[in-house]
């Protein structure tokens, strides 16, 4: 067996007493509420775009559409990924498929890096917005945060999506109202959204470069990740092969409407640059309009918080209990991230990301945002290099979803992401080249001499063509 799998061979279920079938529960809506809680439109509004506005100012809201649209092409290439190997290992049984195990190894440490790390820088943030009714260290409040989602995570799936959409109601509401209010205090034409200024120490004001913007197009691909979820969750989506490609991209069109319009508003409705570069968005809200509106958008904050959390922990346990299935362990850790609970989910998976992700809370993880941002582009470009081959051998007559433009739009996605890559800090190149090191070590040393009983990578049997 060769360490790039032909078809038959990825598609193959793992042998051993290991394999386990995750229920297929939800449908469409469920799955595009719990897909749009990971990508937590007011949260990245009200966490995550206050970082954009501090360094690219009135040019935040093109750097976010940009980035949206790039998001087009990859949802596409996620898309037919997706309905070829519904699998809740996402994106790493798309890519070990597609581009061989090692590729597979590294996009599945890529994204694990991701989603363990922004639950608890995100969760931090429930302290600011529950501020106007107690004050609660973040540390304390995140961790809280996270071991609520650890709880909520351990229900059944189906359950979570009524939970979560109903949180969803709320931020979606909350993003609404400091949309009108942004814009019935205008204080700029649309024009300033094309000229991007920013406010610098000392009171003056400098110009927002091009490479400034293209630095930022890593955070502002982050900032509609979420949508990649749906492939997280096509071994519980029914007739994943029609739903996965709609959960998608629904989910895309959905979350980009929400971010992208309340970011437009506060651009406009901003007293002055200064304001709007210090990105303080309770201040805002509550000079347009009075401290009870105030206090309603940050309840509601703090509750698309702990939306994302819930989500954030059921993604990841997702992808543990996947790679269990898949033997990327040891005997034993495979066995216990395998086993599911009485509702159907991996509980042993579901705790491992959660407590974890609790005591993470009291660790400064600042600079995490950057390693993020390169983390997830570098995800994309992999995913991109899976999309391009995936019309080979047994694959090219498979019943999927199939993207529009092949190969135009992952040879394109796979330049641009390059680019954006290679002009990101050093500081968070090193940190997340340092990560993949270690990761590339595991397979040399562990997964590789061992490659006919570990990371065996399968999709459920009821999903293969």
């Amino acid at each position: 067996m060769t360490d790039t799998l032909s078809a038959p061979q990825a598609l193959a279920p793992a042998t051993g007493p290991i394999p386990q079938k995750l229920k297929r529960s939800i449908g469409v809506v469920g799955g595009t509420l719990l897909t749009l809680s990971c990508v937590t439109p007011a949260s990245t509004l009200f966490v995550v775009v206050p970082d954009l506005f501090s360094s690219l100012g009135t040019y935040t809201a093109l750097t976010i559409g940009i980035g949206s649209l790039l998001c087009i092409a990859v949802a596409f290439c996620y898309s037919e990924l997706g309905t070829l190997i519904p699998s809740a290992g996402g994106e790493y049984a798309m890519v070990s498929t597609m581009a061989g195990r090692l590729a597979g190894w590294l996009v599945f440490v890529l994204s694990l890096l991701v989603v363990m790390i922004v639950p608890p820088v995100i969760a931090m943030g429930t302290a600011d917005y529950l501020e106007p009714i107690v004050h609660i260290p973040a540390p304390v409040a995140g961790a809280g945060v996270m071991l609520l989602a650890t709880l909520a995570g351990l229900l059944d799936l189906r359950a979570n999506a009524w939970i979560t959409g109903i949180f969803l109601v709320l931020e979606v509401i909350a993003a609404g109202v400091v949309a009108v209010l942004g814009f019935a205090h205008s204080e700029r034409g649309g024009s300033a959204l094309v000229h991007g200024t920013v406010a610098s120490s000392g009171g003056t004001h400098s110009t927002v470069t091009a490479m400034m913007v293209i630095s930022g197009l890593a955070i502002a691909l982050f900032i509609t990740q979420g949508f990649s979820t749906a492939v997280y969750l096509s071994e519980e989506l029914e007739n994943p092969r029609r739903n996965v490609a709609r959960t998608v991209l629904a989910t895309l069109a959905i979350s980009t409407a929400v971010i992208l319009v309340p970011v437009i508003a506060i651009t406009l409705g901003a007293p002055d640059l200064e304001a709007l570069t210090s990105g303080d968005l309770n201040t805002m809200v509550a000079a347009w309009s009075n401290s009870a509106v105030g206090t309603f958008v940050s309840l509601c904050v703090a509750l698309a918080i702990i939306n994302a959390g819930i989500v954030m922990v059921i993604q990841n346990s997702r992808v543990l209990f996947a790679s269990a299935r898949d033997k990327a362990w040891p005997a034993p850790v495979n066995n216990a991230l395998a086993r599911l609970g009485r509702f159907g989910s991996p509980w042993v998976a579901t705790l491992i990301v959660g407590v974890p992700g609790a005591a993470l809370c009291f660790v400064n993880l600042d600079t995490l945002y950057g390693v993020t941002g390169v983390s997830v582009t570098a995800m994309y470009l992999l995913v991109a290099v899976a999309a391009l081959l995936c019309r080979r051998g047994t694959h090219r007559e498979a019943p999927a979803w199939r993207m529009p433009l092949w190969p135009a739009v992952p040879v394109l996605l796979i330049a641009v992401l390059t680019y954006i890559l290679i002009q990101q800090e050093t500081e968070y190149l090193l940190w997340t080249g340092g990560i993949t090191a270690v990761a590339t070590l595991y397979w040399a040393l562990y997964l590789r001499p061992r490659r006919d009983t570990r990371w065996l990578v399968s999709i459920p049997e009821d999903a293969q063509p």
